[in-house]
């Protein structure tokens, strides 16, 4: 087994020979752009490291691992414009860079590559890849549509909001592990197990996301911090705070939810002191925790080694606690 952060320079330096520009430029330099851009090359990474679980080589996993990636990367360019946001891991965003028609066709074209790369594989496991990846894909759309209609519901409810970030974020973290399974020939039972682990892993990721939204440092982000406050998301913060809050302050929180105010960050100042005083803050933080140990709780399902299972706890751990 390789370290985490071989596991990311092996898969950039895979990254690099896949996206070199072509023709014609204005379609896939935007796309060798999103792919440049770094973050955290999560999904990916849990692909490779899930292949050598399973006692395969991780190289065999790289075209699957690969095709998550630009799959990731294609819901971002598009996301990104129904979102209006100017930055992504601290850049300008492709629309932003180029155009809303040039991110539109660009995502388009990463979609439909994502799916080519198993073409690299035998028929068996081109099925198996297909078939999970056209179930997962589907799902992040429909998350990502929940996501679009809770902004402008009022009614929105905490096993709404799980579901949707189960389907926007932590079926594709679940998928990714799956893969590396698939490429490695693990039985059905671990292949099952082995997502369940990644989906609840997914979810705390998902949970963090929207905390460090709200209070993570904007050096190290890479988005615009508050920006889910701004486009009047009902976050688990959100839905927290005004279950907790005092009477005055959900009706404060229910005002600044369906406005768009001129001072954004007066706005967010104030949701972010509601998010503290009514405790969503910490409830947030304690359900990362309970989604984490859900993960965990899996790994005794799974026939690989406590040494194989402390790696993966590990990796889990440090999702949790991190700042980016």
């Amino acid at each position: 087994m390789l370290s985490i952060e071989k596991y990311q320079e092996e898969f950039v330096a895979y990254l690099k020979k896949y996206s070199t520009l072509k023709e014609p430029k204005n379609l896939y330099e935007p796309i060798q752009y999103i792919l440049s851009l770094g973050g955290k090359r999560l999904r990916p990474v849990l692909t490779l490291m899930t292949a050598e679980i399973f006692n395969s080589d991780y190289k065999k996993a790289l075209d699957a691992a690969l095709s998550i990636e630009v799959f990731h990367n294609f819901s971002l360019v598009h996301d990104d414009i129904m979102d209006d946001a100017p930055l992504r891991r601290g850049q300008e965003t492709v629309h932003e860079k180029w155009d809303i028609n040039t991110g539109i066709l660009s995502g388009d074209a990463m979609l439909i590559m994502a799916y080519q790369l198993f073409e690299n594989y035998n028929a068996g496991t081109f099925q198996s890849l297909a078939k999970l990846f056209s179930k997962t894909a589907i799902e992040v759309c429909e998350g990502q549509q929940y996501d679009v209609d809770f902004e402008t519901r009022n009614d929105v409810t905490v096993p709404e909001y799980l579901k949707m970030i189960e389907y926007k974020t932590a079926v594709l973290v679940g998928a990714a592990m799956k893969m590396g399974a698939i490429v490695a020939n693990a039985s059905n039972v671990d292949q099952n197990n082995i997502y369940e682990f990644g989906r609840n892993l997914g979810i705390a990721f998902q949970l963090q996301d929207d905390f460090l939204d709200a209070f993570g440092d904007p050096e190290t982000f890479g988005k615009q911090v508050g920006g889910d406050i701004i486009e009047n998301k009902k976050t688990y913060l959100y839905l927290k705070a005004l279950e907790f809050s005092n009477e005055e302050d959900q009706l404060k929180l229910k005002d600044l939810f369906n406005t768009i105010p001129n001072d954004s960050d007066s706005k967010i100042g104030i949701v972010k002191q509601i998010f503290n005083a009514s405790g969503a803050s910490a409830m947030t933080q304690e359900e990362i925790k309970n989604y984490t140990n859900k993960a965990f709780l899996v790994l005794e399902s799974l026939d690989i080694s406590e040494e194989k299972k402390a790696l993966l706890r590990d990796f889990g751990h440090g999702l949790m606690n991190r700042n980016v």
